[in-house]
């Protein structure tokens, strides 16, 4: 489950487009930030991607993705362009198709590879599904089949692509548009497939002017009652409108580290006291495995393209750090997998992570201050940064971070954990799993 926001220069402070979102998946499927240069190919020789070849492009753009570490595909991700796609999984009445085709991530960073724009971006994702389809396993550990849908943006405008197999719609983004785990397309799209408005027509779903509600139609509610995708959808827009017209990185920041209305200005919050979902979410026992395991927050102002990541779950104790294309992205650490490897920066953040879910009200508030002034400092470092020395300045805040993090576990002691009993137990269970060692 994840979240996906976006906001444009009429409804933000900086001129351009600011886009966020936070990748959900299970709590041991690491994630990890992989640098694909640009490229030439032989076009039309066979690519590979998660589960199947289609041939390649002559030409691909240099990407920065976010990317599970089985998947050839990504979670979000940019281009050295400014194009930045983020997917959510959706569940339809119409069954996802099992059989292995495109996943929603191998079209993310198909989107990113050969398209230099939003506009473009759309087109490719929606002539490759209409090519090769959208189908197989997108679970780790646990088996989820899902359709997707898609925040697609540059520094001009953003699109909202939402799938249903080989049928999609498109809505443009007029200034705030938050999207989630639930289709929320309505009846006026912006453009639909062929075969979608042919399809609709032969059933009698279309009123006298040819129109009808594309979530109101398809999309699966008792799906949508596990997720609560229209209602994590709803929370972000509301937080999105908070924000209009200052809306900046730091702001994006901060609405990806909500965990929803019950826990504002409760201090005594705990993960395992969420009702269903929350933005930044922690797995917990029963139906909620998973959890926010990497976060992307862009900002595509006018003249320079600032992409703000985690490499790491849980954005609330995580740092955002910068990366640019004409920087390069600072060494951390070799890609995870789903074995606990200190050297890895995504397991390392899981030694903090899992240990301040042992009290999380007191641990996280202890690290919340320090956290806010150095991302501060990060913004207002790479915004005074010339050419010259840009690198050396993102270089820097990658440093201080790192510092950070490990000054932050080195106080953790291991202790009594104040985390209720069956939270506790979901967790063992998969630390075992991963084989993991804490602080």
């Amino acid at each position: 489950m994840c979240d996906t926001l976006v906001g444009l220069s009429s409804a933000t402070a900086t001129g351009g487009t600011v886009f966020g979102k936070n990748s959900d998946r299970e709590r041991n499927e690491a994630q990890f930030l992989d640098l694909v240069p640009r490229a030439r190919h032989l076009a039309g020789a066979p690519l590979r991607a998660t589960y199947v070849e289609i041939p390649q492009v002559a030409e691909t753009h240099a990407c920065l993705l976010s990317r599970p570490f089985w998947m050839w595909g990504a979670e979000m991700g940019a281009n050295e362009h400014g194009v930045v796609i983020g997917n959510e999984a959706v569940h339809a009445k119409v069954p996802a198709q099992r059989r292995r085709a495109l996943i929603g991530m191998d079209l993310v960073r198909l989107g990113l590879e050969r398209a230099s724009t939003a506009r473009a971006a759309v087109a490719v994702i929606t002539e490759l599904l209409e090519r090769h389809g959208q189908g197989g396993d997108c679970g780790h550990l646990g088996r989820f089949y899902y359709h997707n849908s898609f925040i697609v943006a540059d520094a001009g405008e953003a699109y909202v692509l939402e799938t249903v197999g080989r049928w999609w719609v498109v809505e443009k983004v007029r200034d705030l548009r938050a999207l989630s785990n639930a289709l929320s397309i309505g009846d006026r799209p912006d453009a639909i497939s062929p075969a979608l408005a042919a399809h609709a027509r032969a059933e009698g779903w279309t009123d006298t002017a040819g129109r009808f509600d594309f979530a109101g139609r398809l999309l699966d509610e008792a799906r949508d009652a596990v997720s609560r995708g229209r209602m994590r959808c709803a929370r972000g827009q509301a937080l999105l409108e908070r924000r209009r017209g200052r809306l900046d990185a730091p702001g994006m920041m901060a609405i990806l580290r909500d965990h929803g209305e019950a826990a504002e200005g409760d201090s005594a919050w705990h993960p395992a006291h969420t009702i269903g979902r929350s933005i930044c979410m922690h797995a917990a026992e029963g139906p909620r495995r998973s959890q926010s395991v990497g976060s992307l927050v862009s900002d595509l102002s006018p003249g320079r393209a600032v992409h703000w990541v985690t490499a790491t779950s849980a954005p609330c104790l995580s740092l955002f750090k910068p990366f640019l294309f004409e920087a390069g992205l600072p060494p951390h650490g070799p890609p995870p997998t789903d074995r606990f490897d200190r050297q890895s920066l995504w397991w390392r953040h899981e030694q903090l992570h899992r240990a301040v879910l042992r009290d999380y009200p007191a641990r996280a508030a202890a690290i919340a201050a320090e956290r806010d002034a150095l991302e501060a400092g990060f913004v207002a470092s790479i915004a005074r940064a010339s050419a010259v020395d840009l690198a050396d300045a993102v270089a820097e805040c990658w440093r201080e971070a790192d510092e950070a993090e490990t000054r932050w576990r080195a106080t953790l002691a291991p202790g009594r954990s104040a985390a209720p009993a069956a939270f506790s137990r979901s967790w063992a269970r998969l630390n075992q799993v991963a084989r993991f060692e804490g602080v």
